[in-house]
C-alpha cells in the first residue's frame, strides 16, 4: 500500500514551485482572469438605503451569462487540472498552452455534477458521511483527465485509491487550506505563491495513490 505524506506532498509542492514559479503563477492568474470575464457581464447587485441587496428578477441574459460562467468555469478546471499533472511530471517542459484542453469537457461536466451531487447528499445525511465521500472522491477530476475514464468509473477508481488514506487525506486538506489562507494573510497576492504550491502538492498526491 502506498504512504500518503502530508510532509512530502507540501515539500513536493513547494520544490517544484521554485524552479519555474513564473510560469505557475502566470498559469493561474491567467485562468483567475478568464474565470472571472463572464461574471463582468452579468447583474451587479443593487443596494437599498439599508446597505442590503435588492432582489432582482432573473432575465434571459442573466440565465445566458450564467450559463457561460458554468461553462467556462469547467474549461478552467479541466485546464488547471492538466497544468497541474503536467507540471508535476516535468516542470522544465510545462507550457500555459497546457492549460488548453477541451476534449474531456463533457465527461468532466457529468463527473462533477455526479461528484458534487454525492457530496451534497452525504452533507444533507451528516456532515460526517459527506467529508467521507468528499475526501473519496477527490481525485475524480484527475481520472476523467489522465485515464479518459467516464463519471461513474472515475467515482469508483477514485474512491478505491483513497481506500485506507482518507485520514492522511484530510489533513492535507487542512494543510492546503492553511497555506493558502496565510496567502491571503500576506496582502491576498500570497495566494498566486501558495496556490500554485498547493496544486502541485495535491497532484502529488493523486501521483503517489494512483502509481
Amino acid at each position: 500500500m502506498h504512504t500518503l505524506s502530508v510532509e512530502d506532498c507540501l515539500r513536493f509542492g513547494w520544490e517544484t514551485f521554485k524552479k519555474r514559479p513564473w510560469i505557475l503563477i502566470g498559469a493561474f492568474l491567467l485562468a483567475m482572469v478568464i474565470a472571472a470575464i463572464p461574471g463582468m457581464f452579468g447583474p451587479q447587485p443593487e443596494f437599498g438605503p439599508d446597505g442590503k441587496i435588492i432582489p432582482q428578477p432573473m432575465t434571459v441574459y442573466d440565465l445566458v451569462v450564467t450559463l457561460i460562467s458554468v461553462v467556462v468555469s469547467i474549461f478552467v478546471g479541466m485546464g488547471l487540472t492538466t497544468f497541474s499533472l503536467r507540471a508535476h511530471d516535468n516542470i522544465e517542459g510545462v507550457q500555459i498552452a497546457d492549460l488548453w484542453n477541451p476534449a474531456p469537457f463533457w465527461r468532466f461536466l457529468f463527473a462533477h455534477i455526479l461528484t458534487v451531487v454525492a457530496i451534497a447528499l452525504g452533507f444533507l445525511a451528516l456532515i460526517v458521511p459527506g467529508v467521507i465521500i468528499a475526501l473519496g472522491l477527490a481525485f475524480v477530476p484527475y481520472l476523467v483527465i489522465e485515464r479518459g475514464l467516464w463519471p461513474i468509473e472515475a467515482m469508483k477508481e477514485s474512491w478505491r485509491i483513497t481506500k485506507g488514506h482518507k485520514w492522511q487525506l484530510l489533513l492535507l486538506f487542512l494543510a492546503l487550506l492553511l497555506v493558502n489562507l496565510l496567502g491571503l494573510l500576506a496582502l491576498f497576492v500570497g495566494i498566486f505563491v501558495s496556490v500554485p504550491i498547493t496544486m502541485l502538492a495535491f497532484a502529488h498526491a493523486y501521483r503517489t495513490l494512483a502509481t
